[in-house]
C-alpha cells in the first residue's frame, strides 16, 4: 500500500529565496541564519525553539556530487522551512547552513546563549560531516535524508549513531514530507519536559507506523540455475580481476580467492586511442539504434565510449582477464583517460564479463563470484537509498546491464544519457524488469563474510537528481533493520536477479566464510 504524498505550500519568489541567498553570500562560514518566525512574547514562552542545519557544499552545487552539479537546493530548503512553519506550530524555526565540522561548532558555539531547544539536520549531500559534531550538543537531534542527494552519508552515519547507541539522535529517510513533519512534532515530548531517549523512541514510532505493510511477495516465474559451490570456486581461481586506479602496474594479493593486478590509467588509454574506429563507430550506431532514447549525448561521445570499451576488452586479453574496475572519476577528472568506462561496463556486463565501478575491487569480486554461480548473470553495483514512505531501497548508479537474465536472456529497455552527478560522457538507464526476486550482496574479505538481502523488483524511478538507473525494491524482512550495517560495510551493494540465498551460504561453507543477512 502506498501512501499520498503529501505536497507542501509553493513560497512565494520575491521574497523568501533572495533573502535566503543574499543572508548566504554575507556570511563567511557558509551559515545563513534566516529567522523564519517573529511572535510576541506571550507566544514565545509557549514555543521550542528548533534550529534547522541543512548539510551540504553551498546554496547552487559547484561541483560533481549527488544530487549533480548546478543543483539549486533554495527552493528545496525554502519549501522545508514553509512546510515546517505551516505544519509544526508550537516551535520556532531558525534556519541554517553548514558545510562542515567547523561550520556545525560555531553552530554550536552560537546557540549557547539562544535557547535552542534541538536540531533538525538534513543531509543534503553525501558526505558533509556536520551532524557527527551536532549531536555532541547532548540536545535532542532529528536527522533526515535528502533522498538522491545526501544518502550516502545518511546510510552511513546513521548506521554509526546506531551502533554508538546514541540516545539523542532519531532518524527519518521518507520521501513523504507527512512523516517528516509528524516525526518534527515529537518535539513536544522535549517541550514538556521529557527525556532525549522519549524523543528518539517517539522518532521511531512514527517511522516504523507510517512504513507501509509488506505488499505482494509473489515473485514472476524465474529458471535460474547456479553451478555447484566447487565449481564456483574454481571458476573464482580461474578468473582475473584488472583494477585501474592509479597510474602504477603492479601484482596484488587475490581477493576472495579471485588473482588480481594493478593495471596503470595510461595502459588503458593506449589501448583506447588503438582502439579501431570503424568498429568503434559500428558499436556507437548499434548502441544509438537499440537505446529507446539518447539525450543529451552526441554521437562522438558515443563513438568515445564505444572506443573505451574496445580498449577494456583487448586489456582484458592482453592479461587474460575476465573482470576490470576502472577508478573512473579519478582518471577522467585527472585527465588519465578520456571516456567515461559506463557504456563499456554495460557491454561487458551484457557479455558475461565484469566491468565494475570505482576500482571498487569488494564488488567486482562480488561481481566475479556470483557471475560464475549463475552462469553469466550480471552484477549491478549500486548506491542505495532507503525510503520507508515506499518501504522501498532504490538501487542506484549510472552503469546497468539490459540483460538481468545473462548473456542469452531476454534485453529489457534502456537509454543513454550523460554521466548524472556532472552531465558529461555517456552512461545509461536501464529499465529493469519488475516482479522478480533479486539478492543484494557485498564481500568483506579482512572478515571473511558475504552481506546479503533479498528484495522484490517493483519498478524504476525517473528521479532526475542522483545516478541515472534506480531499480525500486521492496526488501524482504525487516526494512528498520536494513539502516544497521552501512558504517561497517560502505555504500556499495552489488544486486542480482534471482534467488540466490542457498547458493551464497553454500559457496560461504566451501570457502570458510559466513554470510551476514542485513534484513
Amino acid at each position: 500500500m502506498t501512501k499520498k504524498t503529501f505536497t507542501p505550500p509553493a513560497v512565494p519568489e520575491t521574497s523568501t529565496r533572495r533573502h535566503f541567498i543574499h543572508s548566504c553570500a554575507a556570511c563567511s562560514a557558509c551559515m545563513a541564519m534566516v529567522p523564519l518566525m517573529t511572535m510576541n512574547a506571550c507566544t514565545e514562552q509557549k514555543k521550542m525553539r528548533l534550529r534547522i542545519i541543512y548539510s551540504l557544499h553551498d546554496v547552487v552545487q559547484p561541483g560533481p556530487d549527488w544530487p549533480n552539479v548546478g543543483f539549486d537546493f533554495a527552493p528545496v530548503m525554502e519549501r522545508i522551512d514553509a512546510t515546517l512553519i505551516e505544519h509544526c506550530p508550537n516551535f520556532e524555526f531558525i534556519s541554517s547552513m553548514a558545510s562542515g565540522p567547523e561550520d556545525a561548532e560555531k553552530i554550536l558555539e552560537q546557540d549557547k546563549n539562544s535557547e535552542i531547544g534541538g536540531y533538525i539536520v538534513f543531509q543534503m549531500n553525501c558526505w558533509n560531516r556536520v551532524v557527527q559534531t551536532i549531536v555532541t550538543s547532548a540536545k535532542p537531534v532529528l536527522y533526515a535524508d535528502f533522498q538522491y542527494a545526501g544518502s550516502g552519508g545518511f546510510l552511513v552515519y546513521t548506521a554509526g549513531f546506531i551502533r554508538e547507541e546514541m540516545n539523542n539522535v532519531g532518524f527519518i529517510a521518507s520521501s513523504d514530507m507527512v512523516d517528516l513533519i509528524k516525526a518534527v512534532n515529537k518535539f513536544n515530548i522535549i517541550r514538556r519536559g521529557g527525556t532525549t531517549h522519549e524523543f528518539v523512541a517517539a522518532t521511531k514510532r512514527v517511522r516504523q507506523k507510517r512504513t507501509p505493510s509488506p505488499g505482494d511477495m509473489n515473485f514472476a516465474p524465474d529458471d535460474l540455475t547456479t553451478i555447484s559451490p566447487e565449481e564456483c570456486v574454481r571458476q573464482m581461481k580461474s578468473s582475473r580481476i584488472l583494477a585501474v586506479r592509479d597510474e602504477q602496474s603492479s601484482p596484488a594479493e587475490p581477493i576472495m580467492n579471485i588473482p588480481m593486478e594493478f593495471v596503470s590509467f595510461s595502459v588503458l588509454n593506449e589501448a583506447w586511442k588503438a582502439a579501431d574506429r570503424e568498429e568503434a563507430r559500428s558499436i556507437a550506431d548499434r548502441w544509438q539504434s537499440k537505446a529507446t532514447e539518447v539525450k543529451d549525448v552526441s554521437f562522438e561521445t558515443l563513438e568515445n565510449s564505444a572506443a573505451m570499451y574496445l580498449g577494456m576488452k583487448e586489456v582484458l586479453k592482453t592479461y587474460d582477464a575476465n573482470a576490470i574496475s576502472v577508478n573512473c572519476l579519478g582518471g577522467f577528472y585527472g585527465g588519465h583517460i578520456h571516456a567515461y568506462p559506463c557504456l563499456g561496463f554495460h557491454e561487458l556486463n551484457n557479455e558475461g564479463l565484469v566491468g565494475a565501478c570505482e576500482c571498487d575491487v569488494r564488488s567486482t569480486a562480488t561481481m566475479v563470484a556470483f557471475t560464475a554461480m549463475t552462469g553469466g548473470r550480471p552484477g549491478y553495483i549500486s548506491d542505495p537509498v532507503i525510503d520507508t514512505a515506499k518501504r522501498q531501497i532504490i538501487y542506484a548508479h549510472c552503469v546497468a546491464s539490459n540483460k538481468v537474465f545473462g548473456p542469452d536472456g531476454a534485453e529489457n529497455p534502456f537509454s543513454i544519457m550523460t554521466h548524472s552527478e556532472d552531465r558529461q560522457g555517456a552512461s545509461v538507464r536501464s529499465i529493469m524488469p519488475a516482479g522478480y526476486l533479486t539478492t543484494t550482496l557485498e564481500i568483506a574479505p579482512q572478515r571473511k563474510e558475504i552481506l546479503m538481502h533479498q528484495a522484490k523488483a517493483v519498478g524504476n524511478d525517473p528521479d532526475d537528481r542522483a545516478c541515472r538507473t534506480k531499480l525500486c525494491a521492496e526488501p524482504v524482512g525487516d526494512i528498520e533493520k536494513l539502516f544497521t550495517m552501512w558504517d561497517q560495510w560502505g555504500w556499495h551493494r552489488v544486486t542480482f536477479y534471482g534467488d540466490l540465498k542457498e547458493p551464497a551460504y553454500a559457496l560461504a561453507d566451501a570457502i570458510g566464510w559466513k554470510v551476514i543477512e542485513e534484513a
